[in-house]
């Protein structure tokens, strides 16, 4: 298995946030990590699985339901 691990820096770049929030979703256990002495990667599937599980899907209005006040 050829697995890319990132960086915590990495993976903020690839959310768009700072790097605390990826510090805090492996402090809490909320996505995978690894290891490796006092270095911490986060596998590339396990970021891309983080953002599947995370979008939310637009709901589809009807126009027929909507009326006018006016």
């Amino acid at each position: 298995m050829n697995e890319r691990y990132l960086s915590v820096d990495q993976v903020a770049e690839i959310l768009g946030t700072t790097v605390r929030f990826p510090r805090r979703l492996i402090e809490e256990r909320r996505i995978t990590y690894v290891k490796a002495g006092r270095h911490v990667r986060i596998p590339e599937s396990a970021v891309d699985q983080y953002i599947a599980e995370h979008t939310v899907q637009p709901v589809a209005v009807r126009r027929a339901g909507l009326r006018r006040v006016a």
